[in-house]
């Protein structure tokens, strides 16, 4: 028996389609067969599993359970929950891996699977070889036992454990996602007060699309935080590994800007450390954990490779402009809105300040949303390399970390290609407007000696 993925569903980090048209019940089933031939070549026995609240998500589940069992590994069901319980059970269960049914931020229609193996990131070429596994059908055979373990209320506690947040006015949006169950419990037993928004599980999403990296998506938390006049507002993607923030003002609070707050009390405590951020960040995130005494380390876009640059250096913190925040001082490595709520409440605390002072103390830029523009997948980094030859040639100030990002008197322009989509992504950083509409200028007269132009939006 062989199998054959639809191409574009494994991604460089995940597996991710549209259900019905390029993901079902017959794809989950592979990649549990997959995912569970490669447990058992490894020398593993067991699998923790849990799921998203999407509407497809119990189908894909039950298939995916079918074909772990058929491999010949045992099954821990962990139920409905964000990624991160997932990965909490994976690293606190006596498990092997852990795979989370999940369409992450997509819309309603997507769905998906995260995993990890022994505690480390699977992605790249280990999706690619559940697509190799499939269409020669090497799999492993078995009849694995299936049980259940309602991991929810351990998880909330471990959330709370050493939490020095002190009392404060919050309003928390979980968008109808999986974080809401999660968010409900640990409101109850935070000090302060608590105000929660969309915490009923709706895999069709009907008050806004769960990215709160999107500010429109963050208007009924704005609302809230101004009508109550709350200290500040969290927010969750659809499966909660995600974290956004608004200040008492209802002004977005960043990725790389929390990052900058969260990275002072772990500076304060392991003195030196290195703080990894991705290289969309804001310099002056970079700037401020080298004043902090922090060693700040600019890295490639992707939660996964994040995490495994994480465990190579040693860095107790990490974050990416999306909102993937990751803590292995007190924590396990993995991106966690939850617990990045927790610190961050702890974070404001022990700052001394509010929220709306820190976002206030923080340098004053002028800083493009992220361009996504269409680039056929065949030309997309022959694009970036393209670039970069011709700014060596010019001598120019270039990182080449992820795609180029180059430095100039004005400020800084990032050029890089997408490793999930048909997408290269833009972005620039200044003092001044003037300054950015410099850069950018930089960007498209590049992108037009590669037969490129900044086209038409593209969608997540």
């Amino acid at each position: 028996m062989t199998h054959r993925f639809d191409p574009t569903s494994l991604r460089e980090y995940d597996i991710r389609g549209v259900v019905g048209r390029t993901l079902g019940a017959e794809d989950a089933r592979a990649v549990g067969r997959g995912f569970g031939t490669r447990v058992r070549r490894a020398g593993g026995t067991r699998v923790a599993v849990g799921m998203d609240g999407r509407v497809s998500s119990p189908m894909l589940e039950a298939a995916l359970v079918e074909g772990l069992v058929a491999s010949g590994v045992d099954v821990v069901r962990t139920g409905m929950g964000p990624t991160p319980m997932l990965y909490y059970a994976e690293a606190m269960l006596e498990v092997d891996g852990g795979v989370q049914v999940t369409g992450s931020h997509n819309p309603a229609d997507y769905n998906g699977f995260k995993m990890v193996l022994e505690h480390r990131s699977f992605f790249g070429e280990d999706i690619q070889d559940l697509g190799r596994l499939a269409a020669a059908g090497d799999w492993t055979m078995g009849a694995g036992e299936v049980s259940s373990a309602d991991v929810m209320d351990d998880y909330v506690g471990r959330l709370l454990a050493g939490y020095a947040g002190g009392a404060f006015r919050i309003g928390w949006d979980c968008g109808n996602g999986a974080a809401g169950p999660v968010i409900e419990r640990l409101v109850k037993l935070l000090p302060g007060e608590h105000h929660v928004l969309f915490a009923k599980v709706d895999g069709r999403f009907p008050n806004h699309h769960p990215d709160p990296t999107e500010e429109k998506n963050l208007a009924q938390l704005k609302a809230l935080v101004a009508e109550k006049g709350l200290d500040f507002g969290l927010a969750f993607d659809g499966d909660g590994d995600r974290l956004g923030a608004i200040d008492g003002m209802g002004r977005v609070v960043w990725g790389d800007q929390l990052l900058a707050i969260l990275a002072e009390p772990v500076l304060r405590a392991e003195p030196g450390a290195t703080v990894i951020a991705d290289v969309k960040a804001s310099g002056a995130l970079f700037d401020r954990i080298a004043e902090l005494g922090g060693a700040p380390l600019m890295w490639k876009t992707g939660h996964s490779l994040i995490k495994t640059k994480m465990k190579e250096t040693g860095a107790p913190l990490a974050g990416e402009m999306s909102g993937h925040i990751f803590f292995a001082d007190d924590w396990y490595g993995f991106d966690d809105a939850q617990y990045a709520a927790t610190r961050l409440i702890g974070a404001v605390r022990a700052s001394g300040r509010s929220l709306t002072q820190l976002k206030d103390a923080m340098p004053v830029l002028v800083t493009t949303p992220e361009m996504r523009f269409q680039v056929d997948d065949t030309r997309k980094f022959a694009v970036v390399e393209e670039v970069l030859e011709r700014l060596g040639d010019e001598g120019a100030r270039v990182d080449r970390t992820d795609g180029a990002r180059v430095t100039t008197d004005d400020g800084w322009w990032l050029l890089r290609a997408s490793n999930t989509q048909d997408v290269l992504v833009a972005r620039a950083e200044a003092r001044d407007q003037a300054s950015v509409d410099r850069l950018m200028a930089q960007v498209d007269a590049q992108l037009a000696l590669s037969g490129v132009r900044r086209g038409v939006q593209a969608r997540h």
